[in-house]
């Protein structure tokens, strides 16, 4: 491998912030003195602009960190009135309500460890399918998408040609998982009507990524469709909602 194709390689990596700080610093470096990678990731960056697998990472509460080192290492001294010479039903009911304060604030600092680890987890998440979406994308000819609509979600289905093997790479993402009595289906557009190509099984946090050849024997393969069938149904045409229709 020659030091040049590792540059070529980790441009994906680069344009979705994938790489060690290390490398992407030699990587900036590269690109000052590199015109060819340097406009490649340019036209990458520019390209999929739009796609919407991307999320800024949730910071935890400002102070969270502090508050918790503080509270675990240095918890705030109680004056116990109990010390002193009260009725005993009296030292109980204070003791209980200091018993329910301790546990709140035990309570909350829980609740936002949680959430933070979740936005973590979901900012990680985020990165990983951006830079698969990106790896994918770039060997594709020919690029074709449509936004759906779908329970008061935004999604999308995404194709990618690949003139060279003939397959296509289809990207189902950001919609509800299917009804028990229904399925999401994918339809080749040809010249001699629909063709059947696959079922597609997602939902908004799980993307459908699919790799299909053309249908045998389909004269003049024109694009793709999105419908939602009934699962008992028929697949020889499409007879349910079409969510999204795509033509080259």
């Amino acid at each position: 491998m020659r030091a040049h194709d590792w540059f070529i390689e980790h441009r994906p990596d680069f344009v979705a912030g994938a790489l060690e700080p290390g490398d992407e610093a030699l990587f900036r470096d590269h690109l000052a003195r590199c015109a060819d990678c340097r406009a490649a990731a340019e036209t990458l960056t520019a390209d999929l602009a739009w796609l919407p697998l991307a999320a800024a990472p949730v910071a935890p509460r400002p102070g969270f960190a502090q508050r918790v080192v503080r509270e675990v290492a240095h918890p705030q001294p109680r004056r116990r009135p109990w010390i002193w010479p009260l009725a005993t039903a009296a030292s109980l009911l204070l003791a209980l309500a200091v018993w329910r304060a301790d546990a709140a604030r035990i309570a909350a600092l829980e609740e936002e460890l949680a959430a933070s680890a979740a936005a973590l987890a979901a900012s990680e998440a985020t990165l990983v399918a951006t830079r698969d979406t990106l790896q994918v994308a770039f060997g594709a000819d020919r690029v074709l998408q449509a936004s759906i609509e779908l329970g008061g979600m935004r999604g999308g289905l995404l194709i990618l040609a690949d003139e060279t093997t003939h397959r296509w790479k289809v990207v189902v993402h950001g919609i509800p998982a299917a009804p028990a009595d229904q399925r999401y289906t994918f339809w080749f557009i040809t010249g001699d009507g629909m063709v059947h190509g696959a079922e597609v099984i997602c939902d908004e946090r799980n993307p459908a990524v699919l790799m299909l050849d053309m249908p045998a024997g389909a004269q003049l393969i024109k694009g793709g469709a999105l419908t939602i069938e009934p699962r008992a149904g028929d697949l020889s045409v499409p007879r349910g909602t079409e969510l999204a229709h795509l033509e080259m």
